[in-house]
Formats: structure tokens, C-alpha cells, sequence
């Protein structure tokens, strides 16, 4: 049979091992991320795949005990998984971040420039080991980290910064970027959308 011959034991179903490796850790890197967000309802989706991949796995290889292949596969799969599971993560870049931002020098074109943004900057003196410094603390989504560090550099570029995961937050403490716009049509029919009180 096709599954006993040699090019199949020792190429084709090493590949398939780390195929399904890769497919397996990356689902689980993926499920522990959720699981921190508070995602209860696609964990545990995740999760069930994530197992039956694994038991696929492994029954394949307490099949194949001999084929050292499918323990390098096996290996290699799961190291591959986490690297592409930790890059979903970065280009989802779900949730929310707060981020604080020590600064030495006078923060008061930094901390305009977020509330410019209509980020919810809170801002509070202190003092350090080298002198009177601003903390700046502001919420803000994952994928807007970049240009959040790029602006820190461009007002602050010797700030000391920090990033910590937020599990929930008010709606309003994140600025919307669209907000809804009234068409012109009915700027010029507001009366039509107002209810009036009957008369007695």
C-alpha cells in the first residue's frame, strides 16, 4: 500500500506531521490570546480544532515510531507554530493598550497633540532620580502603537514608554476616528425629525 511505502513514511507524512503542527500551535498561540481578551465564545472554538489537530498528530505518529522524520517534523512544527501564531497576533493586533509615557522634558506639545487627536490623555507631575518629570497615561488600540511611538519620538524622543494590555475599558475612552456625518439633505429638513406634542 501506498501508506507502508518508503517515500510516503519518510516524506510525504513528516510533511503533513509539520504541516498540521504549524496549523495546531498556531490556533493554540492564538486561543490563549483570545482568552485574555475575554473572547469566551471563539476560544473555545479555537480550542476544539486546536485539539483535534493534535490528536490527528500524534495517533500518526504512535503509528510510525520507528520514523525519527516524524519526530524532527513533530519539532519543527511546533517551532514554526509559534512564530506564525505570534505573527497573526501582531497583524490582528486586537484589543486595547495603555500606554505610559515618563518624560523629562516639558510633555505640553506631546499631550496636545493626543488630545489633538481626541485621545484621553491624563497627565500627572512627579519627580524622578533625575529631576521633576510628567507621566502621560492614554488608552489606545493595538494596531495604533506604531503611531503612537513615532509621535512620542517626534515631540519626546527621550521618553521612557510602556505598553500594558487592558482587558476592558469604557467605550468612550477610545476616540472614534469616522464619526457620522448628517447628510445635507437632511440638514435642510430638520423640522421633519422633530416630533411636535399635540395641541389639547
Amino acid at each position: 500500500m501506498f501508506a507502508d511505502s518508503g517515500p510516503f513514511s519518510y516524506a510525504l507524512l513528516p510533511f503533513l506531521i509539520f504541516i498540521s503542527r504549524v496549523f495546531d500551535v498556531s490556533l493554540g498561540t492564538l486561543r490563549i490570546i483570545f482568552v485574555n481578551r475575554g473572547m469566551k465564545f471563539l476560544a473555545p472554538i479555537i480550542g476544539f480544532f486546536e485539539v483535534l489537530i493534535w490528536l490527528i498528530v500524534i495517533g500518526q505518529i504512535m503509528q510510525n515510531l520507528t520514523n525519527v522524520a516524524n519526530y524532527i517534523a513533530y519539532a519543527g512544527g511546533f517551532a514554526m507554530g509559534n512564530f506564525v501564531g505570534i505573527f497573526l497576533e501582531q497583524k490582528l493586533a486586537m484589543g486595547i493598550v495603555l500606554v505610559r509615557i515618563i518624560t523629562l522634558k516639558n510633555a505640553r506639545e506631546l499631550i496636545a497633540h493626543f488630545r489633538g487627536l481626541d485621545y484621553r490623555v491624563t497627565n500627572v507631575p512627579a519627580e524622578a532620580n533625575a529631576g521633576k518629570v510628567e507621566i502621560i497615561f492614554l488608552p489606545v488600540k493595538r494596531k495604533d502603537i506604531r503611531s503612537v511611538i513615532t509621535a512620542i519620538k517626534k515631540y519626546n524622543e527621550n521618553a521612557l514608554y510602556t505598553f500594558e494590555d487592558v482587558r476592558v475599558m469604557s467605550e468612550w475612552a477610545i476616540p472614534k476616528k469616522e464619526k457620522r456625518r448628517i447628510s445635507p439633505k437632511l440638514k435642510a429638513y430638520p423640522r421633519l425629525f422633530k416630533f411636535k406634542r399635540k395641541g389639547k
